[in-house]
C-alpha cells in the first residue's frame, strides 16, 4: 500500500523563526527581494496592508494582517506605559478587564465535556476566582452596577460608546459617595439615561424604565441628582437624534429618512419643537416624510415604536408640514 506524506519543515539555524526577527529586519529582507515582473524593489505598505513593487506597482500580497498594536506612542515612556497583552482595558468592568474570566461551560478547548472530577475542580476555581476579583464593598458595588448597566444596555441595543460613558458616570458617582440612601439599580439606570443623551443617541425615559428594575419616579429623581452633582451639561434633546432608530425599526428607505431629517430641521428652525416632546416631533416628521415619499407607514406602528399617541403624531404632522412650507418659501 502506497501513500504520500509531507515532510515537516525544519527550521534552519539562524532563521527568523528561531531568533525572533524584528519588523525592521523583515522589511530589510523584503527590500532585498526583487519583483518577478520587472526585477524592481519590493516594499511593504502598512497603510494599505499590501506588498507591491516600487517600480511597476505590481501587488504581490494584499489584505495582510496588521499584527501591531492599536495605539500610538510618541516617546519611549508612553510606549512602555501603553505596552500590554490581552484584551483592551474597558470601563465596563469593575477591574478594567485585567482579571481572568473562567468560562461557565464545563468544556475543554476542543468542546469536549469535562469529567466529573474536572468539573468539581472548575467549580472550586470559579468560586475562588469570583472571590478574588472583588476585594472590598466598593468593588462589589461597582461589579453589580456595571453588570446591571450591561444588561439594560443590551436590552436597549446601546453601542459601546454609550456603555463606556455610562460606566464612567457611575464610577464618578461612586467616588463622590452619591449612592448613600439610593439604590444601585436606580443610579445605574439614571447613569444610562444620562450617558445616552451625552453620546447624542438618547433613549426615552419610558424605554429606559421598561428595562429597569426601578420605577420611573425614582429614575427621574436620581437623574436630576446625578446631573446636578456631576455638573453635566445636558443640551435639550435634538428630535433628529431619534430619526435613524425609528426609521430602522420601520425599515424605511434612505430617501424617507433623509426627507424626515429635513422636515425636523425645518421644524426646529421654525420653533415648532419648543415646549414639545422631541420624540413626538421625530415620529411626526418621519410620518410626514413617509407620506411625501409614498411609503406605507401606519400610525399605529409608529406610535408603538415611539411610545407616543396617534393624536400627537397627527397634531405635530400638520405643524411640521406648515413649518417646512414657511422655511422653503422664506
Amino acid at each position: 500500500m502506497t501513500g504520500s506524506f509531507t515532510t515537516p519543515r525544519v527550521r534552519e539555524e539562524g532563521s527568523p523563526e528561531e531568533h525572533g526577527e524584528t519588523a525592521e529586519e523583515e522589511q530589510n529582507d523584503l527590500s532585498a527581494k526583487t519583483c518577478p515582473e520587472c526585477s524592481g524593489r519590493i516594499v511593504h505598505d502598512e497603510a494599505q496592508a499590501e506588498t507591491h513593487c516600487q517600480d511597476c506597482g505590481r501587488v504581490l500580497e494584499s489584505d495582510q494582517i496588521d499584527r501591531g498594536p492599536e495605539w500610538r506612542a510618541f516617546d519611549s515612556r508612553e510606549k512602555n506605559d501603553k505596552s500590554r497583552v490581552g484584551a483592551p482595558q474597558t470601563q465596563q468592568l469593575h477591574d478594567g478587564g485585567l482579571s481572568t474570566v473562567i468560562d461557565w461551560r464545563d468544556e475543554d478547548a476542543y468542546g469536549r465535556s469535562l469529567s466529573s472530577r474536572q468539573r468539581k475542580k472548575m467549580r472550586r476555581l470559579r468560586k475562588w476566582d469570583e472571590r478574588f476579583r472583588t476585594k472590598n464593598n466598593r468593588e462589589r458595588n461597582l461589579k453589580q452596577a456595571l453588570g446591571e448597566i450591561n444588561r439594560m444596555a443590551s436590552a436597549l441595543g446601546c453601542p459601546d460608546p454609550i456603555r463606556e460613558t455610562t460606566s464612567v458616570l457611575y464610577r464618578q458617582a461612586l467616588e463622590k459617595d452619591m449612592l448613600r440612601g439610593r439604590s444601585i439599580e436606580g443610579m445605574a439606570t439614571a447613569a444610562l439615561y444620562a450617558g445616552s443623551r451625552l453620546e447624542n443617541a438618547p433613549r426615552t425615559l419610558d424605554e429606559v424604565t421598561a428595562v429597569s428594575r426601578v420605577d420611573k419616579i425614582e429614575i427621574e429623581r436620581t437623574y436630576r441628582y446625578l446631573a446636578d452633582e456631576l455638573e453635566l451639561e445636558m443640551a435639550p434633546t435634538d428630535p433628529e437624534a431619534y430619526i435613524a432608530r425609528f426609521a430602522s425599526q420601520l425599515e424605511c428607505p434612505d430617501e424617507t429618512e433623509r426627507r424626515s431629517r429635513e422636515l425636523t430641521q425645518a421644524a426646529v428652525e421654525a420653533g415648532v419643537h419648543s415646549g414639545r416632546n422631541p420624540v413626538g416631533i421625530a415620529a411626526s416628521a418621519l410620518y410626514a416624510a413617509a407620506k411625501l415619499t409614498n411609503q406605507d407607514v401606519i400610525q399605529d406602528d409608529l406610535a408603538e415604536i415611539a411610545n407616543v399617541s396617534k393624536v400627537t403624531i397627527r397634531n405635530r404632522y400638520t405643524e411640521i408640514l406648515e413649518a417646512a412650507d414657511e422655511v422653503s418659501s422664506g
